[in-house]
Order: C-alpha cells, then sequence, then structure tokens
C-alpha cells in the first residue's frame, strides 16, 4: 500500500493518462482529493444533496462539476468546482497527477479527474449542492470485503452493479464514475497502467 503523496505521483506519472476528445457530450472534471493522517493516506469524497432532475443526486462523488467557457482547463475547472463546493483552494495542496478520462454510458458526459494532496485542510464550507463531504481511509476504502455487487437506482431503473461500501454504514453505495476512477486509482498505484474500461455504466 503506498504512503505519502510522492508515492502516489510517482505512481502516476509512470503512467500516461487516456484523454478523451471533443464531441457532443457535456466536460467535467473532478478533483480526486488525498490528506495523510495518523491512520494512513485518506479519500474525499462528498454526498450530493437530494435534488429533483439531479441524476446524480444523493449519489457519492468527488468535488467537481461542468468546464464552464470561463475554465482555462478541465484542471481549473476541477479547482474552481472544489472551491465552490467545499470551500478548499487546492492551490495551497500537492498536484499529483491526473488519471484517464471517462465517460458516460447513460449519460453524455466525458469526466477528467485531477489528484492532488492536502495538509491539514481547513474546515469544509459545504454549497448548497451538497449534504455532507467526508474523508475515507484508503485501508478501508481498498477492503476487499467493502467491495460488493449493489442494487442502485438510476433514471427510474433498478440496476446491479459494482460498488464500495463507505463507512459510515449509513452512506450510500458508492458506484458509476467514482467508483471507476476509485478502481482505476487503485490499479495505478499497485503499478498497473493498463486501467479499466473509459465507458462506464452511469
Amino acid at each position: 500500500m503506498v504512503t505519502t503523496f510522492d508515492d502516489i505521483a510517482q505512481a502516476l506519472a509512470r503512467c500516461v493518462p487516456t484523454l478523451l476528445g471533443d464531441d457532443y457530450r457535456i466536460r467535467a472534471a473532478v478533483a480526486l482529493i488525498l490528506r495523510e493522517g495518523p491512520g494512513g493516506l485518506s479519500m474525499l469524497f462528498v454526498e450530493r444533496a437530494a435534488r429533483a432532475g439531479d441524476p446524480w443526486s444523493g449519489d457519492l462523488g468527488f468535488p467537481g462539476g461542468k468546464v464552464e467557457p470561463d475554465d482555462d482547463s478541465p484542471l481549473q475547472a476541477a479547482q474552481r468546482e472544489t472551491r465552490e463546493e467545499i470551500g478548499l483552494d487546492l492551490g495551497g495542496g500537492c498536484y499529483l497527477g491526473r488519471l484517464s478520462d471517462i465517460a458516460g454510458a447513460h449519460l453524455p458526459v466525458r469526466v477528467s479527474c485531477f489528484a492532488f494532496g492536502v495538509y491539514d485542510p481547513p474546515p469544509f464550507m459545504l454549497s448548497h449542492e451538497l449534504r455532507d463531504a467526508f474523508w475515507v481511509r484508503l485501508a478501508d476504502l481498498f477492503a476487499p470485503e467493502r467491495h460488493v455487487t449493489a442494487s442502485v437506482r438510476f433514471n427510474g431503473e433498478n440496476l446491479d452493479r459494482p460498488a464500495i461500501l463507505l463507512p459510515p454504514a449509513s452512506k450510500p453505495v458508492l458506484w458509476g464514475i467514482t467508483y471507476r476512477f476509485v478502481m482505476q486509482f487503485a490499479e495505478l498505484v499497485r503499478g498497473k497502467c493498463h486501467g479499466s474500461s473509459n465507458t462506464v455504466k452511469a
């Protein structure tokens, strides 16, 4: 198991990410944020607020959102969205690298993911779009017993999807695009550059 930000940066640098070109899909960007602590590295997740008409209503994910015309790059969009959603300025952290882009199979989106390490982050200031933000230790995130097939509801349908049961137990399961980024991250830090499919279900 990796133990430092340097370990993560070196693992990401060993693999060239697959980037998706411009097309009809909405471009979005998210931030995979890590912090060091007594229990090892932890990853930040946000829980979306329940909102009618939002396909990600109530889901778990990373801070992020749509790349706007004023954004110079998807990286800048991920940093801006993180400031707007949780009040965290990633300019004071450590940029670690980029994962391969992922395209949604049922939603017209293509998402870029950028990894950061932060030191002693201040308390979060959540926007109205979020219900919660919380840390999960990588040791818990990658524990085999937490990786399951779960029934999730998307666009009015019940679907069986690969998922992770995150602590605390009251949280929804982690699945979909964020799940696939987490699994891609796990492969990269274990030295596997072949990654996983860039097309995900939901």
